[in-house]
């Protein structure tokens, strides 16, 4: 059986990776190997790992790369830790392939060590742009070092190979995230609201922002533009969840905090949790912020998405995506158009760019079917 290993470091990528863990787990071709970090190991943001053992899932290793700060320093020397310790995991547990998702620096940190350890890799959700971010970069960085990739459009797998890498190696087999909304069913009304405390409105609205970690501006001014935004809201019901651990992602939690303790419609979480989440989607009007879930998944659920500022600039998107400013008049001046019957009838028709659910079987029957010895040595495939 082909050992893969499979690393998470955030709630958002095990939400993704859900089914993908579940399927490999059954797998009689492949041995699941599970290694979480980052966030899933700190208490500030919820010490999620535990949600992964309730689904269910041994993890093989805890690997602790956080530090107490969110500051451009601290996160460098959290790559630097999480490189140290991913090779000495690696060493011990020997992967035949390293599965990673997307583009946050603990998998960077991982991607890294597996390259220097000649561990094939297996890069999901690459080609992605996203010019707000230093995510643009560490995603595009481990395409480079992977060997396999699942992308989740064809404008994506293009990118991919623009990068130089080989077309017979690039796959497009849509969103993971489209996944679990086909195969999942939302917890009742009154359980949601019973277990996070919060009532629906009449209106109602979730809240993810995250630092816009190449922006000039400060975190704490671009979110206390959307807070001055949704205070001048009226009978509309919030409820927010925390942004992650990027540079700023502290301050923004921390004015979430503040405005919540003023106003009593709105409510926060550090996590939701992967069925949470989901079961949110499908009872409030739109989701506000700039997360990449807003763009992939929630279009699924023929709501709005209120796309903040630059942090998704460049990813393919659907026509219930609003772009704006990250202003208090722009940001306002979409939320109406989102409300408008003009709008809600116009995203009901749309085209779904990402796929139809079934991206996680598709990923492990070419895992399955896959060489064993997949090749390390790569030729740039020149266009």
């Amino acid at each position: 059986m082909k050992k893969v290993c499979i690393v998470t470091g955030s709630r958002a990528e095990y939400g993704l990776l859900y089914l993908l863990i579940k399927g490999i787990q059954k797998s009689k071709k492949l041995k699941l190997q599970l290694v979480v970090t980052g966030m899933h190991l700190s208490h500030e943001f919820g010490e999620t790992y535990k949600e992964i053992e309730k689904d269910g899932f041994k993890i093989d290793y805890k690997i602790e790369t956080l530090l107490s700060s969110d500051t451009s320093v601290s996160i460098s020397k959290s790559v630097g830790l999480g490189i140290i310790s991913f090779a000495e995991v690696f060493e011990q547990i020997k992967p035949d392939l390293l599965i990673v998702l997307g583009d946050r620096f603990e998998i960077l940190s991982a991607a890294t060590a597996a390259m220097i350890s000649r561990i094939p890799i297996a890069h999901l959700h690459g080609g992605e742009s996203t010019e707000g971010a230093i995510d643009e970069a560490i995603r595009h960085a481990i395409t480079k070092m992977s060997h396999l990739h699942f992308v989740s459009t064809n404008e994506y797998k293009k990118r991919v190979i623009q990068l130089g890498e080989n077309p017979s190696n690039v796959y497009n087999v849509g969103a993971l995230g489209v996944d679990n909304i086909i195969h999942f069913k939302p917890i009742t009304k009154t359980k949601f609201e019973k277990d996070i405390k919060f009532i629906f409105g009449n209106k109602n609205i979730l809240v993810t922002y995250h630092p816009e970690t190449l922006e000039s501006t400060t975190a704490e001014s671009q979110m206390l533009q959307i807070l001055h935004a949704l205070e001048s809201l009226t009978d509309t019901n919030i409820l927010f969840t925390f942004s992650n651990a990027d540079n700023g992602g502290r301050e923004i939690n921390n004015l979430i905090k503040e405005f919540v303790s003023k106003h009593n419609n709105c409510s926060w979480h550090i996590s939701l949790g992967r069925a949470r989440y989901l079961s949110a989607l499908s009872y409030v009007d739109m989701v506000v912020g700039n997360s990449s879930s807003g763009i992939i998944e929630v279009p699924y659920f023929k709501i709005p998405t209120i796309n903040i500022g630059e942090r998704q600039k460049g990813r393919v998107k659907a026509n219930s995506i609003i772009d704006c400013e990250c202003r208090k008049s722009s940001i306002l001046k979409a939320i109406k158009i989102a409300y408008s019957e003009t709008f809600k009838s116009k995203i009901r028709k749309q085209k779904l760019p990402y796929g139809n659910g079934k991206t996680h079987i598709e990923i492990i029957n070419i895992l399955e079917s896959a060489k064993s010895d997949i090749l390390l040595k790569k030729s740039f495939h020149d266009l």
